[in-house]
């Protein structure tokens, strides 16, 4: 059995009437709207945020969820996908999970219109139902992404990027969207809000570990086999490269920036700079701090009794830094 199967286990029902929820939630009198959200629905990805709201809302109430947990599951992955059909616009991206991007068939107008109706609709469906503490949570989400993805443009021109301005980048653009999951599940069961915020932090740490293990995609893996270089290339700052950067001499920082700024397109000088992060100690670094994330998140889930639900989270963060992709 896959991994991702095994984490669902406990939340299969729940899962299913998800599936149903989301598809309704979509819904437009627009004909042409409602033929690209079926196109949007059949493509559907793994659903990692949703079974974090579920595995989080059960564990937190002890084995129940409520009409509150699926609005808030529904909500994220509305977001979620209104996030990706704009970002696919901003990188000029034609493909989305091995399928062709909204953009690629109905072109980037029509693309960026249908994430903003997708982005109103969770918004709407939060306050039609006065589930007021939950558009907080996701509201806030919405504003840090479009934070730190600004954040990162403007550091990326100048490649002056410390390490604690790496971690905020992260924490806004990828682990605040985990963390709003985590959040929204609590907060649908319980009113303890010392709960709430603790499993929203425990959504951060897994989404700082998860951002951590993309970046070591780009210097190989044994089981994807080449290095890629992609952030390289889009002069992203990634913590190996920030790490070496920061341990090196004078003269290999200055051709660093040289190569990352100048000559990210020349596939033997990004090679390089692949081969000087690693001999510099860059992903063991990066491995050392992605495993300090992983071990924190365990320890928040280790205050709770045992149960199938915070089994599956904790394979589910044993997953985030083991996936092969």
């Amino acid at each position: 059995m896959k991994v991702v199967e095994q984490i669902k286990l406990p939340i299969i029902e729940e899962m299913e009437i998800f599936e149903q929820k989301f598809s309704e939630s979509m819904t437009s009198k627009v004909a042409l709207l409602n033929r690209i959200t079926h196109y949007i629905v059949n493509r559907k990805g793994k659903q990692m945020r949703p079974m974090f709201v579920f595995l989080v809302a059960k564990m937190v109430s002890g084995g129940g969820v409520n009409e509150c947990t699926y609005r808030g599951a529904s909500v994220i992955e509305l977001i979620h996908t209104a996030t990706l059909v704009h970002d696919d616009v901003v990188d000029d991206s034609n493909q989305r999970r091995g399928f062709f991007s909204i953009n690629a068939l109905w072109k980037n107008k029509i693309a960026v219109l249908v994430g903003d109706y997708l982005l109103s609709k969770g918004l709407l469906l939060l306050i039609d139902s006065g589930d007021f503490d939950l558009l907080r949570i996701i509201s806030v989400a919405v504003r840090e992404m479009s934070e730190g993805e600004l954040l990162q443009i403007e550091k990326a021109r100048n490649l002056d990027i410390t390490e604690e301005i790496y971690y905020e980048i992260i924490r806004q653009k990828t682990a605040t969207l985990i963390a709003a999951c985590c959040a929204l599940g609590a907060r649908s069961v319980t009113s303890d809000f010392d709960k709430v915020k603790q499993m929203k932090k425990f959504g951060e740490l897994i989404g700082m570990a998860f951002q951590i293990k993309d970046d070591l995609f780009d210097y190989g893996d044994t089981a994807i086999g080449k290095p890629t270089g992609i952030d390289i290339k889009e002069q992203k700052m990634t913590l190996p490269l920030i790490y070496t950067l920061n341990h090196c001499t004078k003269e290999k920082k200055k051709w660093l920036i040289n190569s990352v700024k100048n000559h990210n397109k020349d596939k033997k000088r990004v090679k390089k700079v692949i081969e000087f992060v690693k001999i510099s100690g860059g992903l063991e670094y990066a491995i050392k701090i992605m495993h300090q994330y992983k071990d924190e998140a365990l320890s928040i889930l280790s205050e709770y009794p045992d149960s199938d639900y915070k089994s599956s989270l904790e394979l589910m963060v044993h997953y985030v830094i083991d996936r092969k992709k």
